[in-house]
């Protein structure tokens, strides 16, 4: 009995499907009038429409890791240095030790001779009796087999993610040297994405098990739209069809004296092409896809470290922005100007721009720290930060009634927020590297995107709402006026 036929990837596959459809309503007449005719006929005339109406396919797979040594050690070397950096800010972190382990693995990993070869896909797939077959051809194929838990299976309503981490795959799956990915027939949307995170991070072998679930007719059309669907991802060669546990058979025997005697056989399973591709490939490109994936395990031991380094730096940073928020809310309640100044209130001083850059080892001489701090007021007027957030606080202040608004307040108040928007702004450069020298040597790029990025962060009413009479009570600690959080319409 034929598969049902899944939902396609796209509107093209409704066409595929009717495709599909009408073969199997004509069933055993395409014989009679020819069958390879009818069956390109209907494909053809599917394909070019949906080709036609083809939106977007897999972009081209990213360039793979670099697979010459001397990359590699670098990127541990990275990944030492990040990971040493992290161990001196916080010696007794929990995962320091667990991480020195990985780091001493990575220098014999280059070296090893077996390779680690992922089997993953959605639930019901097969990857376990792949994963069986596989295992049983020891001393063939050298090689240690990690399967994966099913795929998918709490996708409720998917939607494309937007985010540049995606549940849809399994954590350190792209440290993996190979991975073989199991479909059973047409892409679904989920398959489709993870496919495309995939094929520009790690060598993948797309395998359709369960073929012969399909009739006969239908199978050179789903492949044909699994392989448009992936060309320019995955290499053709790595496109393979098997069946890991062939469905049983009903088998009719005519007998001589006119009976028919029904058995139950079982077909043996058919790996052969994947067998056939892995051993090539373990010939060929061994080495290099063992260096792939320890230049990537590299990067994620390095990337971990910073992120966690930044995690605690910020945490460190976060209180010493606050205090320098107050300073500069005092000092301009207490000396307004016209117009708020940001460098005349001591919104910005160079000495928050040192006391920063020490934290994220960043080496910036006073008259650096100046130059930033000059740069940094310069581009938040640009920007208009000054201007909007003064109008926002008074309408924050005047919703609360209060009929009498001292001279400083608001001034005091924006240099509080404008003090806290720099030092946050400041963050973000210093943590993305030798950020300082390069904001001193004129590199405004850097500076203004990150100023954009934490106004939006800290531009929405309800943080304005709570952080105006946090400043009020600072400035006005013995006003009859309580200044309360309005509430957020809506």
């Amino acid at each position: 009995m034929a598969r049902k036929l899944r939902k396609p990837i796209l509107i093209g596959g409704i066409g595929l499907s009717l495709s599909l459809w009408l073969l199997d309503s004509l069933g055993h007449s395409l014989v009679q009038v020819g069958e390879v005719g009818v069956v390109g006929a209907i494909a053809a005339g599917a394909g070019i429409w949906w080709l036609g109406k083809r939106t977007a396919s897999i972009p081209t797979a990213t360039p793979k890791p670099p697979t010459d040594r001397e990359t590699v050690v670098k990127a541990i070397a990275t990944a030492a240095s990040t990971l040493s950096t992290l161990a001196t800010v916080a010696p007794d972190h929990p995962e320091t030790e667990k991480l020195r382990g990985l780091l001493a693995n990575l220098r014999p990993d280059m070296d090893r001779e077996q390779l680690r070869i992922t089997i993953t896909g959605g639930k019901g797939v097969g990857k376990t009796a792949l994963r069986q077959l596989l295992a049983a051809e020891e001393g063939q194929i050298n090689a240690t087999w990690t399967e994966t838990p099913a795929l998918f299976t709490d996708l409720v309503g998917f939607r494309p993610s937007t985010q540049p981490t995606n549940p849809l795959l399994p954590e350190g799956i792209v440290e993996s040297d190979l991975v073989i990915f199991v479909i059973t027939g047409d892409l679904t949307k989920p398959e489709y994405e993870a496919l495309q995170q995939l094929s520009g991070a790690v060598d993948t072998l797309v395998v359709w098990n369960k073929q012969d679930q399909y009739s006969a007719e239908q199978k050179p059309v789903v492949w044909q739209q699994v392989r448009s669907w992936l060309e320019g991802a995955i290499d053709p060669q790595n496109l393979l069809v098997i069946s890991a546990a062939p469905q049983k058979l009903k088998v009719r025997q005519h007998q001589t004296d006119g009976s028919i005697q029904e058995s139950i056989e079982q077909p043996a399973p058919d790996i052969s092409q994947l067998q056939k591709r892995l051993h090539y490939i373990i010939a060929t490109e061994k080495q290099n896809l063992i260096l792939g994936s320890t230049w990537r395990t590299a990067r994620n031991l390095h990337q971990h470290c910073q992120t966690t380094l930044n995690a605690i730096r910020r945490e460190i940073a976060l209180p010493m922005i606050e205090r320098y928020q107050w300073i500069a809310a005092g000092a301009a309640f207490a000396n307004p100007v016209p117009a708020l100044d940001l460098l005349a209130t001591g919104a910005i001083t160079g000495q928050l721009v040192l006391d920063l850059g020490s934290i994220y080892q960043q080496k910036l001489s006073l008259a650096q720290g100046q130059t930033v701090a000059a740069t940094l007021a310069e581009q938040m007027v640009k920007l208009g930060l000054v201007e909007l957030s003064t109008q926002t606080i008074t309408a924050i202040l005047k919703s609360n009634s209060i009929t009498y608004i001292a001279g400083g307040v608001v001034q005091g108040i924006g240099a509080a927020y404008l003090t806290r928007l720099a030092g946050l702004s400041l963050i973000e450069c210093f943590q993305s590297g030798d950020a300082g020298s390069q904001i001193s040597g004129g590199n405004l790029e850097l500076l203004s995107q990150a100023i954009k990025q934490v106004f939006e962060q800290n531009r929405r009413l309800d943080f304005l709402q709570s952080f105006v009479p946090k400043a009020w009570a600072r400035l006005m600690p013995n006003s009859d006026g309580q200044l309360q959080p309005t509430p957020a319409k809506g």
